[in-house]
């Protein structure tokens, strides 16, 4: 598992570095904050989810563009459980590329699909799909919301919201 993520990290690394190195494409590559809340059978074991993201965003036809994104988000557990011995709050790092349409210059959506591997090693890989929307302004901000989804023996399901630096 550890050689898993030390190559998937490598691999991201090595794709923002490439894509940095030619900034005039039109790349844009955004670091931001991700809050979440779980809904569903998540929404009984876990109160809320932070984490941060950073995401690349490379022009593939007029108003549409590949993504690639990775990040860490941490999901913390209802006080109920920790009781009873369980952790105070569960590590993933999603891994995910798709689309961005731009409807406008300022709104678009997106669609991702790709893996969230858990950090203690425990449960393996799940499957990772998110639909969302945001609005970008010219300074810079990035603001979106999604659905995400983690498929694995069952659905881990959450609405989140990410804030972020585009550049």
């Amino acid at each position: 598992m550890k050689k898993l993520l030390l190559i998937s990290l490598l691999s991201v690394g090595i794709a923002f570095g490439c894509f940095a190195q030619s900034s005039d494409n039109g790349s844009k590559i955004s670091i931001g904050i991700d809050a979440a809340s779980p809904n569903g059978v998540a929404s009984e074991v876990y109160n809320f989810g932070l984490g941060v993201s950073i995401k690349l965003e490379v022009p593939a036809a007029t108003n549409l563009y590949g993504t690639i994104g990775a990040g860490y988000e941490a999901f913390f557990t209802k006080g109920i459980l920790k009781q009873y011995g369980a952790n105070s709050a569960y590590g993933f790092i999603p891994f995910k590329a798709g689309l961005k349409y731009y409807f406008n210059p300022s709104i678009y959506g997106e669609f991702q699909a790709g893996v969230a591997i858990p950090t203690d090693g425990n449960g393996g890989v799940a499957f990772a799909y998110s639909p969302g929307l945001g609005y970008t302004v010219d300074n810079g901000l990035d603001i979106s919301f999604r659905y995400e989804a983690w498929s694995k023996q069952g659905t881990f399901g959450q609405v989140a919201a990410r804030i972020a630096y585009r550049f």
